[in-house]
């Protein structure tokens, strides 16, 4: 089921919207302003965006362009139809435009045709406070920068990725992380990448929101 955020601050219009995409069979995120949606973004991947133009904080353009970062399609839902901001949305790289009132069924074929173009195109996954993933192209960035990674520091990361939410203790990361170039790989070894590793991707290694420490247990990235 394809997951769809819905950037627009009219509730009448999000409650419709919702409605309507659950009934064919879409799941839906929202958000009321271009904050509110660059937060959505930095905890979760839609599959796409439906943007308005003017919102409660910021405008759609600039939730356009935290989305295309993250190569995920955007669709502008918006009254304001005139030539600029239709010409201003699509070199920005928006991949259509539909003016309100739209018309449901056609709105739902314009986001099929959206989708069926990014199939097979690499994902880039978001772990929040900045930090994006390309597992495809195996390259991380932050705020923007590439960060370098040793290839034991990226396995770590990769283990963590593959098991979003779930508790992993010590052990269990020492038997993913063995490295089967020969390299030997222990306790203490685990402990330093894993410093090395919330160094280059935490905003406050000493305090990190990504790769949590459950005390006695192991770790968790939500």
């Amino acid at each position: 089921m394809a997951q769809i955020l819905l950037v627009e601050d009219d509730k009448a219009i999000i409650e419709a919207l919702q409605n309507y995409l659950k009934g064919e069979h879409f799941e839906t995120l929202t958000a009321s302003g271009q904050k509110e949606a660059e937060d959505v973004l930095d905890k979760h991947t839609p599959q796409m965006l439906l943007v308005d133009l003017s919102l409660s904080d910021g405008d759609g353009f600039g939730v356009c362009n935290a989305a295309k970062k993250r190569n995920i399609p955007v669709i502008f839902l918006t009254a304001s139809a005139d030539e600029m901001s239709v010409v201003k949305g699509l070199d920005m790289g928006a991949d259509d435009y539909i003016a309100k009132p739209f018309r449901p069924r056609e709105l739902i074929s314009r986001i099929r045709r959206v989708l069926r173009q990014y199939e097979g195109v690499s994902k880039v996954l978001s772990l929040g406070d900045g930090v994006l993933v390309d597992t495809e192209k195996g390259q991380v960035t932050k705020n923007g920068e590439p960060v370098e990674l040793s290839a034991l520091e990226y396995r770590l990361l990769t283990v963590f990725i593959n098991n979003k939410g779930i508790l992993l203790s010590r052990n269990k990361l020492l038997e993913d992380i063995w490295d089967i170039g020969g390299d030997f790989v222990n306790d203490n070894t685990l402990t330093v990448y894993i410093k090395r590793l919330r160094e280059k991707i935490e905003t406050d290694p000493q305090n990190p929101i990504i790769i949590k420490t459950m005390r006695g247990l192991g770790y968790r990235m939500d």
